[in-house]
């Protein structure tokens, strides 16, 4: 048999572009084209070539036997694609279709040859073929993914063309080499060609474990991806992965009305330092979104923006980074409900006026001075926190505090009589505290703070005996002054109300010199939710207990709002040691409004006589109760607003009003 030297179909190798420094540019991260893409251009170019050539085909039978002449015999009419129409495709009747090698011999490997074979449809003997069916058919032998080059070869028999396909197979697999992936685990590689060592590389699965490497970077908010791949000698496959790289981190203030460029107060430095994406790391989405998240609740900015610009050719990314900043300060001015005030229409009522500075030097600095006023309540604060102090790279805060207070003694001290007025509880306070996150959602505080404390007569005058006898301060004198040092420790497990929340407090009071209160204060609180269909099931409990010399006013105060429902605020008892516990089932009724079906029970757990005068005992408090009812909340931008009637175990009923979700 002879081939057909003046009929053939143009090759459509399928052959991984060797590394080229002077023909393969380098890799491009925001452009790059896999050279798979070249596949389908190489296939393409069969058309042309072949439409050239098939219509000249001169076919001739090859003649056996020496000295043998050729002569042209007649062929059928080719036939018109699509009935004989005009504008139809040229027909070639084939007899034979055969898959060889590139040698054009058998393949060693027959399963190899059933494969090409199996990947053929048009192409069957006696059947009448045309260019692009021809050429479809070379497009499924590739697309096979197993054969790195497919040419059909037209050749003349005697018994008609016969159709060769000279297929060449991929190397067999023996290794990989995988260059620029810094974060992609080599166990993700590993596991997608455990199973392919001594087998032919097939481009099928190797597009596969491509597509999966990127949405492995894609899954994380990474900006990585496969920009190049060869087949080398050996069977070595080579992965080529691009990474963008943050290259420098550019801050621009724009004003807050016009949105141009303007010159803000912040400083660079304290933006920066609260980012966790820095220069030389890979560019991470999802991590640029925390940094957002994180620059908005420093309280500073009104509005934070990232935008990624690449750099040049290269793998680089420079970060521009728009801030909008807020009003620095200012004054406010409001009011609100004390809840340790519970006889008179208006007398709980309370008004403040405020002055604060969230920015102070442009370093995040914040300063608050604020005063609050009512007919028995005052309290004047003065707050200066550095959320994270220079130098420290544990994120730790700073608070220095002081603040003068007159606040009602009617949790531990009321009870009316009509020769005697109400009870205040004189605290002059100042200290410093130290926050700190340790572990993920856990964060502790750390702080020393002196309090000197009295009670007073509704003229103001220090007194050290209520109505009943009972004593007023731990010392006998009329202040109490004790040092305070304290530890807390807070879980969050998220800020909604179905989290968990669990804090722990310890405060020790020192005794430097012989009149300053000595005793150790425990305190704990848990808080639990749980989503059950459309309601939300709510448990809290709370306990503590004090051991050693300290302050009757300072005992714990259990029933009222956020201890136990349906009784007036301390009404179940005071004591050394308490335990409350409650549990809430609420459901969404429409819009912002929720229905709520709740249930508390607290005790001092007999330690009302322990407590220095025994106030509780003097005023016939229960020490235990429960209570239960029935409320309604409304979301608002102070948190939920609290409507609540509630029965106690005395048969007593009341309304609640709250603020936020209970202590």
């Amino acid at each position: 048999m002879g081939t057909r030297r003046d009929v053939r179909f143009v090759s459509s190798g399928v052959k991984l572009p060797c590394a080229d420094a002077a023909q393969a540019p380098a890799p491009t991260l925001l452009s790059a084209a896999l050279p798979f893409a070249r596949i389908g251009r190489a296939i393409d170019g069969v058309v042309h070539h072949v439409a050239r050539s098939l219509p000249r085909l001169p076919v001739a039978r090859a003649e056996t036997g020496a000295g043998a002449a050729a002569a042209p015999i007649a062929l059928p009419r080719r036939q018109k694609d699509g009935g004989g129409g005009g504008g139809g495709e040229e027909r070639v009747l084939i007899s034979e279709v055969a898959v060889r090698g590139k040698d054009g011999e058998p393949l060693e490997r027959p399963e190899l040859e059933a494969a090409a074979a199996a990947a053929l449809r048009a192409c069957r003997p006696n059947a009448a073929l045309t260019v692009r069916e021809v050429q479809e058919d070379v497009h499924r032998v590739v697309e096979s993914g197993l054969f790195r080059s497919c040419m059909p070869v037209a050749v003349d028999t005697r018994d008609g063309i016969r159709l060769v396909f000279e297929v060449e197979p991929n190397q067999d697999f023996h290794g990989l080499v995988c260059e620029g992936a810094n974060m992609l685990p080599s166990k993700f590689l590993e596991d997608a060609f455990h199973d392919r060592h001594g087998k032919i590389i097939n481009i099928r699965h190797l597009d596969q474990v491509i597509k999966s490497v990127n949405g492995w970077y894609q899954e994380r908010g990474l900006t990585g991806l496969v920009s190049y791949a060869e087949i080398l000698s050996g069977g070595i496959l080579r992965l080529q992965v691009s990474e963008a790289e943050v290259n420098n981190i550019n801050i621009r203030f724009l004003d807050r009305r016009t949105g141009e460029p303007t010159v803000g107060k912040t400083q660079p430095e304290t933006i920066l330092r609260h980012l966790t994406t820095k220069k030389g790391q890979a560019y991470n989405r999802a991590q640029v979104k925390r940094d957002v998240e994180t620059i908005l609740t420093m309280g500073i900015m009104e509005d934070v923006t990232i935008i990624p610009q690449p750099v040049g050719d290269s793998n680089k990314v420079d970060l521009v980074m728009n801030l909008v900043e807020r009003p620095s300060g200012g004054f406010s001015a409001g009011g609100g409900i004390s809840s340790g005030i519970t006889n008179g229409p208006l007398s709980g009522l309370i008004g403040s006026f405020a002055y604060s500075h969230r920015n102070v030097f442009g370093r995040n600095k914040k300063l608050n001075l604020s005063l609050e006023r009512g007919q028995i309540d005052s309290i004047f604060r003065l707050n200066y926190t550095d959320p994270w102090i220079d130098g420290d790279n544990k994120r730790t805060s700073r608070t220095i505090m002081v603040q003068n207070s007159r606040t009602p003694g009617t949790l531990i001290h009321g009870g009316d009589h009509p020769d005697h007025g109400p009870i205040t509880i004189g605290r002059v306070t100042a200290g410093i505290e130290y926050s700190r996150p340790f572990r993920p959602k856990w964060s502790g505080t750390l702080g020393l703070i002196f309090q000197h404390a009295g009670a007073r007569d509704d003229k103001g005058n220090p007194i050290i005996r209520d109505f009943y006898n009972s004593q007023l301060t731990a010392s006998g004198n009329a202040y109490d002054d004790t040092l305070l040092a304290k530890l807390e420790s807070v879980y969050t497990d998220s800020g909604d109300c179905s989290s968990t929340m669990f804090v722990f407090n310890i405060e020790q009071g020192l005794p430097i010199l012989p009149e300053w209160l000595s005793f150790n204060r425990v305190t704990a609180r848990l808080r639990q939710g749980y989503e059950i269909g459309p309601a939300r099931l709510l448990l809290s409990a709370s306990g503590g207990h004090v051991e050693g010399n300290f302050s009757p006013h300072e005992a714990f105060a259990i029933g009222g709002t956020n201890s136990v429902r349906g009784y007036e605020e301390g009404a179940v008892g005071s004591g050394r040691s308490y335990a409350v516990g409650s549990g809430e089932v609420s459901c969404r009724m429409f819009g912002p409004l929720e229905g709520v079906v709740f249930g508390d029970y607290g005790s001092d757990l007999s330690s009302g006589p322990k407590v220095p005068g025994d106030p509780a005992g003097a005023r016939g408090k229960p020490g235990s109760g429960y209570g239960y009812g029935v409320g309604i909340r409304v979301d608002s931008p102070l948190g939920p607003l609290r409507l609540e009637y509630a029965f106690n175990d005395k048969q007593a009923r009341r309304f609640h009003f709250g603020v936020g979700y209970r202590n």
